[in-house]
């Protein structure tokens, strides 16, 4: 028999290492060890019935509302999360899959019956019915009249307060192209609707406008596209050099170029096109035309060229200046683009440079003497001649035809700008009168 403490037969039970007489009292049914209990779950009376338990009700008994508990002891926590959830543990313990099932049903029955009572509360704030007819719609137009009439404040503008009652909506169609107003959309003449589409664009330069009026502003390009592509044929008949290219190519884009202007509206309010050799960019000179309510305007020439076609250009005119004035002198030039003037070459050549001042230079041209008798047309800077055209002049069948004598009017002075700044042939610009090469030395 092995030494140590007799033992009383009474006590059948048997010593257990103190480790695993933790994980049994764990096991039996018992709460942490006592060394992490806290003072507070020691002295609840919870900790004194834990071993006997009732199960955990379903949910499916029990009310839709949650039940308050039943002493503060109860509603607060141990302070230690593993407390927290042994102590759940064994107040709770696992129920049948069954049970589980039954309360996963059960809570998606809740869900669905809360989302078809929100559902049900939007509809009824959102229809008003009266004498079994909605009214919805008359409400929330006389409610927001006032902010669809006044500008800037139209439904459509993000930012813009409706003044409507939670729950109400407003769906706003966009706008369709305007009608034609009994005029007929007909190929190379130039819609009514077009100037007003301009006008209104004008009145409202902004993204947002232009973005809720996208079939009246495609109406517009695709009909002035069309005056174009017509155009196109007659001058290519005015002028042998213009070829016959497509509207994209000949149309200015609509958008301005805001980067290092003052003026931040996004979009011209009119439409332009140029004809030139290579269409509407180029080293050429060239004709021009834009549309615009009450602001029209045709012309042709150079605009701002570069270095050497202006070197060009200064050069020619002081060597040979009687063929720009001749140019000037013509009949037609001088009655549609220099005010009617006489044939008098001291009148021309003031109009012509009157409509080229802008820009021009207050000095002489570097290599020019301040006395040559054509200092006024060495200092410009631009060689263009134009007019402002009427929107009588433009619109109907009548239109086209006046647009067309305008240009074949400006014809000859055209011609006189590319053969001095791209001539056909090598020896065209190299050709001297008499007096030519002294000139030029004498201006050296």
């Amino acid at each position: 028999m092995p030494r140590g403490r007799p033992t009383s037969a009474s006590k059948t039970t048997t010593s257990i290492p103190p480790k695993r007489a933790l994980s049994a009292s764990l096991d039996s049914g018992t709460l942490t060890p006592p060394a992490r209990q806290s003072k507070r779950l020691k002295s609840s009376p919870l900790a004194a019935s834990t071993t006997k338990t009732t199960p955990k009700k379903s949910q499916y008994f029990t009310d839709s509302t949650p039940s308050e508990p039943e002493s503060e002891i109860e509603a607060e926590a141990s302070g230690y999360e593993d407390e927290d959830a042994s102590v759940s543990a064994v107040l709770s313990p696992p129920e049948s899959e069954d049970e589980e099932d039954e309360d996963d049903h059960v809570s998606s029955e809740e869900e669905n019956r809360k989302l078809k009572r929100k559902a049900k509360k939007g509809q009824s704030a959102k229809k008003a019915v009266t004498n079994g007819k909605s009214v919805v719609e008359d409400v929330v137009v006389a409610a927001t009249a006032k902010a669809i009439i006044q500008k800037g404040q139209e439904l459509w503008r993000p930012g813009v307060k409706s003044d409507l009652a939670p729950g109400e909506e407003v769906f706003i169609k966009l706008p369709k192209a305007r009608g034609d107003g009994g005029v007929k959309y007909k190929e190379g003449i130039i819609h009514p609707n077009t100037m007003l589409f301009l006008g209104d664009l004008k009145a409202n330069n902004d993204r947002e406008w232009l973005k809720m009026h996208d079939a009246d502003y495609r109406q517009s390009k695709k009909d002035f596209d069309s005056f174009v592509e017509k155009m196109t044929d007659r001058m290519t008949e005015i002028d042998e050099t213009i070829p016959e290219l497509p509207p994209k190519d000949l149309t200015f884009r609509i958008y301005r170029d805001i980067r290092f202007s003052s003026d931040p509206t996004p979009y011209k309010t009119h439409f332009s096109v140029a004809w030139s050799r290579t269409g509407r960019k180029g080293p050429y000179a060239g004709y021009y035309l834009q549309i615009k309510p009450s602001g029209s305007f045709i012309g042709g020439g150079l605009w701002c060229p570069e270095a050497a076609p202006l070197a060009a250009m200064r050069r020619d005119i002081d060597r040979k200046s009687h063929k720009l004035k001749s140019v000037l002198l013509e009949p037609a030039m001088r009655k549609e683009f220099l005010g009617g003037i006489s044939k008098d070459e001291k009148k021309a050549v003031q109009a012509f440079v009157g409509q080229n001042k802008e820009n021009a230079l207050k000095t002489k041209p570097k290599g020019y003497d301040a006395e040559n008798p054509n200092i006024s047309l060495l200092r410009l800077r631009n060689y263009t001649a134009g007019r402002k055209l009427s929107d009588e002049e433009v619109l109907g069948p009548k239109g086209p035809q006046r647009i067309a004598a305008l240009m074949a009017a400006l014809k000859p002075f055209i011609t006189y700008l590319n053969s001095v700044v791209m001539p056909d042939e090598p020896g065209e610009e190299s050709e001297t009168d008499s007096d030519g090469s002294n000139s030029e030395e004498e201006a050296a």
